[in-house]
Parts: C-alpha cells; structure tokens; sequence
C-alpha cells in the first residue's frame, strides 16, 4: 500500500489539495491500494479564513490539526516542525505532499526530509525573484529538497532546470488550483447581507490586499485607496479585508459611499463575485489565477509576480505599489480595452488526475478486490 501526508495550512492551500484528495478517493474506490492523512497545521487558524473551506470543497476533515498559528513567522516555523515531525514518527507515509509557498510548506517539507521522507512539491518552481518576500524564500528551500516537483507552467519547469535540477523530477501537470475553480464555479454564490444585494454585474470591483508593501504604512495604504476611489468613478468596491489589513484601516478615516468593506469571504461567495467583477484589484498571486481563467480584468500591486503567465496570457498586469501608477490602468477597465485570456496550457481541469497517476505509478501499490 501506498501511503501519503497530504499537508494544508493557509487558505490558499485548500483550494489546491481538493482536487488531489478527490482524485485519491476516487482511486480507492476503483480498488487502488493507496491511503492518504490530511494534516491541517493550523497556520490559518481563524475560522474566516480557513473553516469552512472543508465544507465548500468538500474536504474530509483533517486526520490530524497541528495548532501552529499565531506568533511570528520564526516562531509559527519552529512549532509546526516540532508538531509535523510527532506526527510523522506516529503515522510515517512514503511521501509528504506541500503545496504552495506558505510557512506550512517549508516547515513541513523540512521535517519530512529530516526523517528521510519524500517530498513532493506542488507548483514547485516558481519564483518572483523577490527575496524581500517570506514567500520566495520558502520555495527556493522547499524546491531544493523535493523529490518530485508538480508544476503549473513552462516558466517553471525553465526555473528548475537552471538550478539543475534532474528532469525526470520535473511533472509539468498544471494548476490545481485550476481544477477546483472549474469544478466548484456552477456552484458559486452571491454572499449574503446588504452591501451584496444591489451589485450589477460588471458594474463593480473586487479589492483585496494583504501584503506588507501595501498595508504595513498607513499613509501608503491610504493613498492607494484614494487613488483606487478616484479610478473606479464611483462604482461600488467590494473590499474583503483580510486579519492583517483590517488592523492599519482601523485609523485612516476613510468615508467612501461606494467602498464596502467585508469579513473574508468563503471560496464559493469570493469567487462569485470576482467572476462578475468588472476588475479585480490585488497582490494575491492566486487570485490572479483566477481572475485570468475567468476571463476578468485584474491589476495587481506589486513589483514582481510568480505567475508570469497570467500577464503572458491571462488577464492580469502587474501595476506594482506606487499608487500614481494605477490611474491609465483603471482608465482602460472602464473604457472596456482590456486584454482577454488566451488560455495557459494544461489549466484544464485535469491536473489532480494527472499527480495522482504519477504518484501511484512512482510509490508501490496493488489493486484490491475491496472499495476502500
């Protein structure tokens, strides 16, 4: 039998294990010999951010929760360690399976190779070559002790490739994040409450930051506001504030009619309105992903991206943190010019089937007689 640790810790990592966890069911049920623990190592710990995400995704609920939220980043890294390497001298797996670039997939990635454990990497290889940021750093070390890298892009395979790594290690299978926007859009949903009920469809943007070079100043993060208020000619902005932004917004003062601000949003809610959004502003880099197979406008505030090909051949354009820069770009929204998605190859919808082929073709398994 085959055994896997599949890891998850922060929101954006739910939306790309999904898909692989029903993939792996879905071999069991033909017989396959393959077993799988989900651990959620707690890294998002507010229930907004990350609870109902098991619900909406239809995600069995965790094997195992590691608890390792709160503190700084030094801290959150050392506690899931101490938690995942218990947790895998207790349930040893032939391989642990990290996605994304959160703390939860260094730490884990870590104290999986620590004990001689393989690691495989999903959308490994992507880099902003950004240094500044937590998040490269946490792919640059998880890349360079992977054993089996599922990427989403050519871009990425190139990257590996220059760092030399071995190409049988390389699986070019996609984006699984791609699979579960597909199969959960006919089930997207207008969220609830007041601010919701009188949008018009394409008549409204999508806003959300996060990032330290947008929220961390309160001045900065006021003059883009103002700057994003004054481009969007006074069409409603939908802003989900996320735990981290919420804090500097507390004393700006700003009093805008058409700027609503919101708890974090479920995945089906969000992404119902991105999809009928006449933009989406952001420095997420997944909801550029997104906003690009959805085929809507997306500016992004930030320097630097991981995804180049959502600027390639998505819908997104990297505008970066001054906000005097935003005003041709909001200007080319409004007046309908924006660039349509030409499509990324392999985001189809298929790209868990593909990891999970490879994974049991590469990690011993028998066909049973029994549906598991």
């Amino acid at each position: 039998m085959a055994t896997f640790t599949i890891v998850a810790g922060a929101r954006p990592n739910f939306m790309k294990i999904a898909p692989i966890i029903h993939q792996l069911i879905k071999k069991q049920g033909e017989g396959i010999d393959v077993n799988f623990r989900l651990v959620h190592t707690g890294q998002h710990y507010d229930k907004k951010m990350s609870g109902n995400f098991f619900e909406q995704l239809n995600i069995p609920e965790p094997d195992a929760n590691l608890g390792g939220g709160g503190g700084t980043q030094a801290e959150q890294t050392a506690a899931i360690m101490i938690a995942f390497e218990k947790e895998l001298l207790e349930n040893r797996p032939d391989l642990v399976l990290v996605v994304g670039d959160v703390t939860s997939t260094l730490s884990c990635s870590i104290a999986a190779k620590k004990l001689q454990i393989d690691v495989a990497h999903v959308e490994g290889g992507i880099r902003s070559g950004d240094l500044t940021m937590p998040e490269e750093i946490n792919r640059m070390v998880t890349d360079s002790i992977t054993d089996h890298f599922f990427t989403t892009s050519e871009i990425a395979n190139s990257n590996l490739r220059k760092s030399g790594f071995a190409e049988e290690k390389i699986h070019y299978v996609g984006n699984t994040m791609i699979d579960t926007l597909m199969a959960q859009m006919p089930r997207f949903q207008k969220p609830e409450g007041e601010i919701f009920e009188n949008l018009v469809s394409g008549q409204y943007f999508v806003m959300t930051m996060h990032r330290p070079a947008n929220v961390d100043q309160e001045y900065k993060l006021k003059a883009m506001i103002d700057a994003i208020l004054e481009g969007t000619k006074g069409l409603p902005i939908i802003f989900p504030v996320h735990p981290r932004t919420a804090k500097n917004l507390q004393s700006l003062g700003i009093d805008a009619p058409n700027l609503y601000m919101s708890d974090p949003l479920g995945y089906l809610e969000f992404n119902y309105l991105v999809k009928n959004a006449k933009g989406v502003i952001t420095d997420s880099g997944g909801i550029t992903e997104e906003a690009s197979v959805m085929n809507v406008p997306c500016i992004t505030l930030r320097d630097n991206t991981e995804r180049a090909e959502t600027i390639h051949l998505g819908t997104n354009e990297l505008v970066g943190t001054d906000p005097a820069k935003l005003k041709p770009f909001l200007e080319k929204i409004m007046n309908g010019e924006w660039k349509q998605y030409q499509g990324i190859p392999l985001w189809d919808g298929k790209t868990a089937e593909r990891i999970v082929d490879i994974l049991i073709d590469s990690y011993p398994t028998s066909k049973n007689d029994s549906n598991r």
